[in-house]
Order: C-alpha cells, then sequence, then structure tokens
C-alpha cells in the first residue's frame, strides 16, 4: 500500500472515520440533533470534494479504481445522502423517534456505494454490495416498534442474503474459470467471447446485481420494503444505492466482459424489458403510493438497463443521465408524501390524495411534475432521461428494444394519470391536511423546479459530464 493508493481511496476513509468518530459521539450524548446531523452531512461534503480532487489511476493491486466514472457517481451519491439525513431525521424528530444511528447508517451505506463506484475487481465490488447492503437492512427496519418496518427489514434482510449468495457464487465461478478477479485481466480471458464456465459465472453475477436494483424477475422485494419502511428512508432506497448499484453492473460489464458483449448483451435485454412490463402491468393494481412508486423503479430500472445493454459510451452515459434525473424525481416525489399528512395520519394511498390540489395546491403542482415526468411527457426530465436511453438503443441497432420499452411506457401511463386525476378533480376526504414541514415542502419543490424547467439547462452541463464519465474506462 502507498500514498497514492490512500488517495485514491481518500472519501471512502473520510467516510469511515467520519462514521466511527459519529458512532462514538452519538453513544456518548445518546441522541441526534442539528449540530451531529450537520456534521454528518459535513463529512459527506468532505468526501465529494476529495472525490473530485482524487486523482485519477488504479490502486490497491488494481482493486480500487479513480476515474471519471467513480467521481461522477460518488458525487450524485453523497449529494442524495445528504438530502436523505435532511429528510428523514426530521420526519423521525417529529414522530419522537430521531436516533443518532440514522445518520451514522447513512454514511456507511455511502461509504458502500463510494467502494462500489470505486471496484476494481470482484473483491472490492462484494465488499462495496455488503457493506452498503447491511446498512439497508438496518434501515428499513429503523422504527423497531412498528411491526410492518420490522417485517421489512427482515425480508429485506433474507432475499438481500440470497441475492449475496448468487453474487458470490457467480464471482468465484468467473474467478475460477477466467483466472482472476482482476476486472481488466477477466476483459483479457474472455476477448473474443466468453467460455461456458465464465458466462454462468456471469449469470450468477448479473442475477445478485439485478437484486440490489430490484430489476426483474428479482423485485419480489421491493414492494414490500417500500410499504414497510419509513416514506424518507424509501426515498433514499429508490436513489443513491441504485445509481451506485448501476455504476458497478456497467463496470462489471463494460469493462470485464467488453469482448463478451454479444452474449451478456441478450441477458440485460431480458431482465430490462422484463421489467419495463413487471413495472408497467404490476403497477396499474395498486393503491399504495409506496408499493405504486416501487413498480414504478422496477420500470424505470429496466429503462436504464435498456441503456447498458446499448453498450459503448452512450449506452453507459445514457445510463448515466437516466439515473441522476430519476434520482432527483424521486427523491422530491417521496419528499413530498413526507410532508403530507391528514389528521395525524401520513397520506399514502391514491384516495388519501383526493382534492389535493384545493388544499394544497404547491404539492400538488410538485406531485403532479413528478408523475408527469416518470411517465415521460416533455418537457419534464422523465422525457430526456428516456430519449437518452432510447437514442442509445437505436444506435446499437436496438430498435426493437426502444419499441417494446415505448409501449411498457404507455401502460404504465395509465397510473401515473389516475393519480393526477385523483388530485385535481376527485373531491377531498374529511379532514384537515397538517402544514407541510419546511424542509420537506423545500425539497419537493426543488426537485419538481428542477424536473421542469431548471433541467433545461441543466442538461447544458450534466450531458458532457455524464459522457466524460462514460468515456473514463472505454465502453464495449
Amino acid at each position: 500500500m502507498t500514498s497514492s493508493d490512500i488517495c485514491l481511496l481518500l472519501p471512502e476513509l473520510i467516510l469511515a472515520g467520519s462514521a466511527l468518530l459519529l458512532l462514538v459521539w452519538g453513544a456518548w450524548q445518546g441522541r441526534s440533533n442539528a449540530v451531529f446531523n450537520g456534521a454528518a452531512i459535513l463529512a459527506l461534503a468532505a468526501a465529494a470534494v476529495a472525490a473530485i480532487l482524487a486523482p485519477e489511476g488504479r490502486g490497491f493491486s488494481g482493486g480500487v479504481v479513480s476515474d471519471g466514472l467513480s467521481t461522477f457517481a460518488k458525487v450524485a451519491i453523497y449529494a442524495a445522502s445528504a438530502v436523505s439525513i435532511v429528510l428523514g431525521d426530521r420526519w423521525l424528530a417529529r414522530r419522537g423517534e430521531a436516533k443518532f444511528e440514522f445518520p451514522v447508517l447513512i454514511v456507511l451505506a455511502a461509504l458502500g456505494m463510494g467502494m462500489m463506484a470505486s471496484a476494481g475487481d470482484l473483491i472490492s465490488l462484494y465488499i462495496g454490495v455488503e457493506l452498503h447492503s447491511l446498512a439497508l437492512y438496518v434501515l428499513a427496519a429503523i422504527r423497531r416498534d412498528d411491526a410492518k418496518g420490522s417485517e421489512a427489514g427482515l425480508k429485506y434482510f433474507v432475499l438481500g442474503s440470497l441475492s449475496s449468495g448468487l453474487l458470490l457464487y457467480g464471482a468465484s465461478l468467473i474467478y475460477g474459470f477466467a483466472g482472476s478477479t482482476h476486472f481488466d485481466v477477466i476483459a483479457q480471458a474472455v476477448q473474443g467471447g466468453a467460455g461456458v464456465g465464465v458466462l454462468f459465472g456471469l449469470v450468477f453475477l448479473i442475477c445478485g446485481l439485478a437484486f440490489k436494483v430490484s430489476a426483474a424477475p428479482f423485485h419480489m422485494w421491493t414492494p414490500d420494503v417500500y410499504e414497510g419502511a419509513p416514506s424518507p428512508i424509501v426515498g433514499f432506497f429508490s436513489a443513491a444505492p441504485k445509481l451506485a448499484a448501476m455504476v458497478v453492473l456497467a463496470r462489471a460489464l463494460d469493462e470485464g466482459f467488453a469482448g463478451a458483449i454479444g452474449q451478456w448483451q441478450q441477458v440485460i435485454i431480458v431482465v430490462a424489458l422484463l421489467s419495463v412490463f413487471v413495472g408497467a402491468f404490476a403497477g396499474l393494481a395498486q393503491r399504495n403510493l409506496k408499493r405504486l412508486w416501487a413498480y414504478s423503479s422496477i420500470a424505470n430500472i429496466g429503462y436504464a438497463l435498456i441503456g447498458l445493454a446499448s453498450g459503448g459510451q452512450d449506452g453507459v452515459s445514457a445510463m448515466l443521465m437516466f439515473m441522476v434525473l430519476y434520482m432527483i424525481d424521486v427523491t422530491g416525489f417521496f419528499a413530498c408524501l413526507c410532508a403530507l399528512e391528514r389528521s395525524g395520519k401520513p397520506m399514502e394511498t391514491i384516495d388519501d390524495m383526493a382534492g389535493l390540489f384545493k388544499e394544497r395546491p404547491v404539492l400538488a403542482l410538485a406531485m403532479t411534475a413528478f408523475a408527469l415526468s416518470a411517465l415521460g411527457l416533455p418537457p419534464f426530465s422523465g422525457f430526456f432521461a428516456k430519449f437518452f436511453v432510447f437514442k442509445a438503443a437505436l444506435g446499437a441497432g436496438l430498435a426493437w428494444v426502444a419499441v417494446a420499452a415505448l409501449v411498457g411506457s404507455v401502460v404504465a401511463a395509465f397510473y401515473y394519470l389516475r393519480l393526477i386525476k385523483v388530485m385535481w378533480f376527485d373531491a377531498a376526504p374529511e379532514g384537515e391536511i397538517a402544514k407541510a414541514p419546511v424542509e420537506a415542502k423545500t425539497i419537493a419543490v426543488g426537485a419538481a423546479l428542477f424536473s421542469f424547467p431548471v433541467v433545461l439547462v441543466a442538461l447544458y452541463w450534466l450531458t458532457p459530464l455524464a459522457e466524460r464519465a462514460a468515456a473514463a474506462f472505454g465502453g464495449a
């Protein structure tokens, strides 16, 4: 280990040290407060700055990579984590359940996600996946006295352990047949096509990572965990961890298996289209908004996977753009849910949203923007996200995949439009909606404004950043 190795891993070292200090601090004072949460956010900001300033290269014998892709992903992940601390801590505090463990767990999850973004071999990939997963299991069940929360955490842990087993088995097969865990050595071993043993390992690896992004048919945990976990934590689950998992999947496929794109592309296309249609059709039957958005997230991961299946720099760039724009939308949507309570109860079903426009027009407009964006209607950010993905698919000769995904998008439009119709035209039920908390309303309105019109300006600097990140490792 040299000093240059340490420089490459500086963001993760900052987060690891900060998490330990925060843990001791929290245990000593026994509760969180604004200063404590501010310190956690400061640690994430410092890690983001360190990621930007870190030199590019490989360290720890190739196990850690610092390049444009890792920097892009880490900055987005750390920013989403900081927003989740603001949103989640206040939400828990209003229920008298504020815990110092919450920001510590978010920082630990961000540490694991940073490791995933910098994974240069199968071992660091696995360490990153497990590190962030363990924190997420605890976050899902952070309300220990809530039966649904405990059930969500247990389900997530059990099914997550199964996916980790698949991932580890796949990694061991790849190592056994390719002779190395390093992506660059694996790439040489599979140049011109992967053998049967490596291919089996790759399929298991994809299955394990597909669970982490809740892609069909490995999505079974998502609706139950989303419904049982607290809304701000679900917002966190839907954003940063999925970007981290997509980035590590992109790095494994486009860097380690670039020579076998003809083999893994078929698997990714099947998973992508299954996700799009499972998310579209299953979402039609949902009345609970958290379950509805769970199926929406499954469908949206399908679109991101289409970008990945397209291969090359255009495909990875499209996937990055899609994920970042989606992260902002989904964070804003769950900020709206955090802000809405009627007669002391959270508003979490479609029926609860009846007449929202008359009672809380600002939040209704924000939710309308997120629904139209998720639908992919121009000029909202979701339209541009899907445009980049479909453009990459057409460029890769996958026009039929883009057309099929477009059909899925049309089906999913029904539940987004139904939500808008209920908010704008249905009569409100009895009971008064509580005043929206400042932080939740601010995040919701800020995200809605980004969805439109800020996105029109942001695309001018976000697009080159995503293209530069995708060019960092060449692509398949």
